[in-house]
């Protein structure tokens, strides 16, 4: 059975980046976990982020059950997190207590300050831990923040059950139905699953992901 992470920023970017592989996992009998740096509370003018905060949590909660998951937040506030060797050290400590072996988290090239220092950390803490002998494959998931230089290297089908597990899930987030930001994410997440698997000639939809440099296992 293998342990499966997708880490993310804030809330709902995990879901976003690994929600139709850790839907299939989870349905396989693999145990997944969606796992966030911060809740993101401080993203909705209307709402006090304390109030907001909790709001999140709930939402975490609703969204892993879902999709057949759970949920973590590592409980940090969101505008004031610790340097970076402590979220590399807390990081570690997770993964090495979960025994995880398969890590989704951001790639680099993004917009958002708080997704490169997810990348940053999440990638050291997986390479301090692969030299202590713990096996993880590290991939980086495709948001739509997040496009610089991100590349499609790996692409897993999903067929439209999944699709509409994962949008189910997905909205049980005030947050992607619209209701803090107008990103359209519906739109968004749904056409580019469609086109990614045009450019495989995959029946039905596809998310892709990119591998950092190390053999990878068979998704």
């Amino acid at each position: 059975m293998k342990r499966v992470v997708s880490i993310g920023a804030h809330a709902l970017d995990a879901e976003l980046m690994g929600g139709p592989y850790l839907i299939k996992a989870a349905s396989r009998g693999d145990k997944c976990t969606f796992v966030h740096m911060t809740r993101g509370e401080r993203g909705n003018k209307a709402k006090d982020p304390a109030e907001y905060g909790k709001q999140l949590e709930k939402e975490m909660q609703a969204v892993a059950k879902q999709m057949g998951t759970d949920a973590f937040w590592i409980g940090y506030p969101a505008g004031n997190l610790p340097a970076g060797e402590q979220i590399i050290a807390d990081w570690m400590t997770y993964l090495r207590k979960e025994k995880v072996t398969t890590v989704i988290t951001h790639w680099r090239g993004s917009l958002h300050p708080r997704h490169v220092l997810c990348h940053d950390t999440v990638t050291e803490a997986v390479v301090r831990l692969r030299k202590e002998g713990q096996n993880i494959d590290l991939y980086y998931g495709e948001n739509c923040e997040d496009l610089n230089g991100f590349i499609s290297q790996l692409y897993v089908p999903f067929d439209e059950e999944i699709l509409q597990t994962w949008l189910r899930g997905l909205r049980e987030y005030e947050l992607f139905r619209g209701g803090v930001l107008s990103v359209p994410y519906y739109d968004y997440y749904t056409t580019i699953s469609k086109i990614r698997a045009i450019e495989q000639s995959i029946e039905s939809y596809a998310k892709t992901l990119m591998h950092s440099p190390h053999t990878v296992e068979e998704l």
